[in-house]
């Protein structure tokens, strides 16, 4: 495979129109001449979809080879295999874990065409200039490092970047509206004994570790001093009350992959539980209610990013580049957020949505016509809006972001003597 350099500078100069514009026009010439380079990149089920692979090959030329993986195994191969991988998309809290491994790349911000769009939370933390920063492993904390080479995280927009952020969300409990009697409108509600045998959280220890801290602290259990950095005394308590439910019957089942959660919902199997926004998306588009509810003590959310491995150099990395570029310049933020996420760029992606759409997904209108998933799929109808509301409601309301903790061992530990219990 040639190895030839090009200038990133040429590049975005020639490919900046093509960027900024709502289409993008026909792979540049240099794209044809690496048209048999093949960029591998795992994830999670998420965001590493096959539609992005093939549009990616339509406008760049090149080739998306692309692994869904679950979390901890997306952690485990970007911390120990960085010679499998070009591109890891990742999520902030997994970034914590695999930075000081040193195979993940800084990125030089200044080649990013849409970088002054990205949203304030990947860049100051501040959804808003008045925002707090939630607790937990806010994204901007671990975005930046010192320079390229820089192994300590920053707290300023250095100019280098660990992760170019492109996906996040407000995440809730998921509900089955047809099968549940009486308004879900707190996380404590997950352990009401109504639920028993019929609930779920999911098995992925920083993760869920946080959607049990929402419902003990909503039932007034445990005030945490930061939910995102526990102490052993928080982690032991919050396993005490967990275990104690399941040992009670509590949870028919703990899930680890989208897919898992989709089929225990539409099943009916489980009636409330951990959900992502694409598994009720999935749900719904079965024909089967399904809510993703908003609830008074706020949001668990996360970001997600495209880091790129140490070993990616020449034209592969110019190419690397080139792709996250056209992933920031709208149409896969059109995708995503049709699935009810949010797109780093909001402004690229409104480009790519019918005005119904951006009015429902994005700032929580009534839908004025049927609204359908990327796959056509209906998801609403004409007066509907969104579960929660517009994206300053739902992202002004997140209470604490996916972390990895100081006593991330102990709790991890902790966690898998609860799933065996």
């Amino acid at each position: 495979m040639s190895k030839v350099r090009y200038s990133r500078r040429s590049i975005l100069k020639t490919g900046a129109a093509a960027i900024g514009a709502s289409t993008l026009a026909a792979p540049m010439v240099w794209g044809q001449e690496t048209k048999d380079i093949t960029l591998r990149q795992f994830g999670t089920g998420v965001s590493n979809l096959n539609d992005v692979a093939t549009k990616v090959k339509e406008d760049l030329g090149f080739n998306l080879e692309m692994t869904a993986l679950d979390s901890d195994s997306v952690t485990q191969r970007a911390a120990t295999q960085p010679d499998s991988f070009d591109i890891a998309d990742i999520e902030y809290w997994i970034c914590k874990k695999v930075w000081p491994t040193g195979n993940l790349q800084a990125m030089d911000t200044s080649k990013i065409a849409n970088y002054d769009k990205i949203v304030g939370i990947f860049r100051n933390g501040k959804l808003t200039p008045d925002s707090t920063i939630a607790q937990g492993t806010a994204p901007h904390t671990v975005g930046f490092v010192e320079g390229p080479g820089g192994t300590t995280f920053v707290d300023n927009e250095s100019g280098w970047m660990t992760l170019i952020p492109t996906i996040y969300n407000a995440d809730t409990l998921g509900i089955r509206p047809d099968l549940i009697d009486v308004p879900v409108t707190n996380w404590r509600q997950l352990l009401d004994p109504m639920f028993q045998g019929k609930a779920s959280i999911l098995d992925i220890s920083s993760i869920g570790i946080m959607d049990m801290a929402m419902v003990c602290e909503s039932l007034g259990e445990i005030t945490y001093g930061d939910k995102g950095n526990m102490t052993r005394e928080e982690i032991d308590k919050t396993f005490a009350i967990f275990t104690e439910a399941k040992r009670n019957g509590q949870f028919r089942a703990f899930w680890k992959s989208f897919d898992e959660s989709v089929n225990l919902m539409a099943s009916g199997e489980v009636v409330i539980q951990s959900m992502w926004s694409p598994a009720i998306t999935a749900v719904k588009s079965r024909g089967i209610p399904c809510v993703y509810q908003p609830l008074e003590e706020g949001y668990r959310s996360w970001g997600g990013g495209l880091g790129l491995s140490s070993n990616l150099s020449g034209m592969e990395l110019d190419a690397a580049y080139e792709y996250i570029n056209w992933y920031l310049s709208g149409w896969v933020g059109g995708y995503l957020m049709r699935q009810g996420y949010y797109s780093a760029v909001p402004e690229t992606s409104k480009a790519f949505m019918s005005e119904n759409e951006w009015g429902y997904w994005f700032e929580g209108k009534e839908a004025t016509d049927v609204i359908t998933s990327p796959t056509g799929d209906a998801l609403a109808q004409a007066g509907e809006t969104r579960d929660g509301g517009s994206f300053e409601e739902r992202m002004g309301a997140v209470a604490c972001w996916n972390a990895v903790m100081d006593e991330n061992q102990y709790m991890v530990r902790k966690w898998n003597e609860f799933i065996a219990a």
